[in-house]
């Protein structure tokens, strides 16, 4: 019916003024046609678009860590939005600016795509799109677009480095191993795993602004190494490898506490070197002592003791493994430590209050054995290669002394070598087929160099016997 006979019959019938009707008719009109744009719009897209990758469900990270550990259990599933997808996807996106993509109704969900390649974007031809909501399911398959323009942001940040040449060149000369799921690198003494407060450069940041590549996420930490020890320092290259790594540490905790502690096939494995003031009694064995942390009095700062009460909240079992490999007659002992748990400060406690034997620099919990060592005298074939020139290192560390040829040696606790499962074949398996059996997967096997300074007193003791 035209508009101008419903306005008549409106009057004929009492019904409001048409001076008043027609306003609200006007809007309705306006809004059918907006509708109908919206139509159009969606069956005829154009313009450029970012094409995201076709949806697969994500990995369960908990049940694969716990498949690697030997371990079973249900799968964990929960449902993908786009929002998530996107963020997945996009981890370089800010998060604002991902919900005002989708406050302005810029994201789309393709309906039987058909794009065209240009470089980096891509342009939907004859395709059908629709907007999609940030908390919309998505389906196996689906593929999401984005406003091409989101690029600059991508490219804006990725570019950025407030690092030189020969910062990034130190950083990427740490590495071990490198894949796509993992990168592996040996942590120097001095330098903070994570950073925080009052921490200038930390291998966690140093990764990420160093070690992305071509990635679009930067590397993760997967576990933690004290600042003044060194050694093999895992980290994830991707969301998904991070999150298993993340579950396998935690497996292998809880599994040391449940299973056979004399298992040769255990999925992780660490092993440290340690040079200790003294020697244990016994020449290997497992420590099996709790640790609890407690405040000192200034507020702020923590100490890990050996706990009391085993049933205590606050403690934590800790088991580790040790055995001697090398004394001397002057006092020092060369330990191999194989912690079954990821205790903090568990070696450390572990060594000094279990075995009475204190790691060499530990000034935190050998604070008197170690005040009291005297200098060993350097051997003349080290002095001469003390001699030639040293280089000059980034980021404030210092790693030339800290021997025992020293009044206050460093820190002697090293991330020898360690052991895990192949995570990149893990997930291309995955990926694959359903059906798999992880435990037959290969193992990746890392050692790290010695520091220099445990290197030297390793040399000074060997030239003594």
């Amino acid at each position: 019916m035209p508009m101008w006979e419903l306005v008549r019959l409106c009057c004929r019938r009492s019904f409001p003024s048409p001076r008043l009707l027609s306003p609200v008719l006007l809007r309705s009109s306006h809004s059918a046609s907006s509708a109908s744009c919206e139509k159009d719009e969606s069956t005829k897209p154009k313009g450029k678009w970012l094409t995201l990758p076709p949806f697969t469900p994500p990995v369960d990270a908990a049940s694969v860590g716990k498949e690697l550990a030997g371990r079973t259990s249900a799968p964990e599933t929960e449902p993908m939005t786009a929002l998530k997808w996107i963020r997945r996807c996009c981890p370089h996106l800010p998060t604002s600016l991902v919900q005002k993509l989708f406050r302005l109704r810029q994201v789309r969900k393709d309906q039987t795509i058909q794009i065209k390649s240009y470089g980096d974007s891509t342009e939907v031809e004859n395709g059908r799109l629709r907007r999609v909501s940030a908390k919309e399911t998505m389906v196996l398959g689906e593929v999401i677009l984005l406003p091409v323009t989101v690029q600059k942001v991508t490219s804006e940040t990725s570019d950025r480095s407030e690092y030189n040449d020969f910062q990034i060149s130190f950083v990427r000369g740490l590495e071990l191993y490198k894949d796509p799921a993992i990168i592996v690198v040996n942590k120097p003494p001095g330098m903070p795993a994570q950073g925080g407060v009052g921490i200038r450069y930390s291998m966690d940041e140093l990764a990420a602004n160093c070690l992305k590549y071509e990635f679009s996420e930067p590397p993760r930490l997967v576990h933690r190494l004290d600042r003044d020890s060194s050694g093999v320092l895992v980290l994830g290259r991707t969301q998904t490898s991070t999150s298993i790594l993340h579950s396998l540490f935690r497996e292998k905790t809880s599994g040391a506490l449940a299973d056979d502690i004399n298992d040769t096939q255990r999925p992780l494995q660490r092993k440290y070197l340690a040079l200790v003031l003294g020697t244990p009694r016994h020449s290997r064995g497992l420590i099996s002592a709790p640790l609890a942390k407690i405040v000192l009095e200034d507020g702020k700062s923590e100490r890990i003791i050996i706990a009391d009460n085993v049933r205590s909240t606050s403690s934590q079992h800790a088991l580790t493994e040790y055995k001697v490999i090398k004394t001397s007659s002057c006092g020092y002992t060369w330990l191999e430590l194989f912690p079954l748990t990821g205790r903090k400060h568990q070696l450390r406690v572990h060594c000094a209050n279990i075995l009475g034997t204190p790691i060499v620099g530990d000034y935190k919990y050998g604070r008197r054995a170690n005040q009291a060592l005297e200098p060993m005298q350097l051997p003349e074939s080290i002095i001469m290669r003390e001699k030639l020139p040293k280089e000059k290192l980034p980021f404030g560390l210092e790693l030339d002394g800290g021997s025992i040829s020293e009044r206050f040696p460093r820190l002697h606790l090293h991330c020898k070598q360690m052991v895990l499962p192949n995570i990149s074949i893990t997930l291309q398996q995955l990926q694959l087929s359903t059906d798999h059996d992880l435990s037959k997967l290969g193992k990746l096997n890392f050692v790290a160099p010695l520091p220099s300074h445990m290197q030297m007193s390793w040399d000074i003791l060997s030239s003594l016997s």
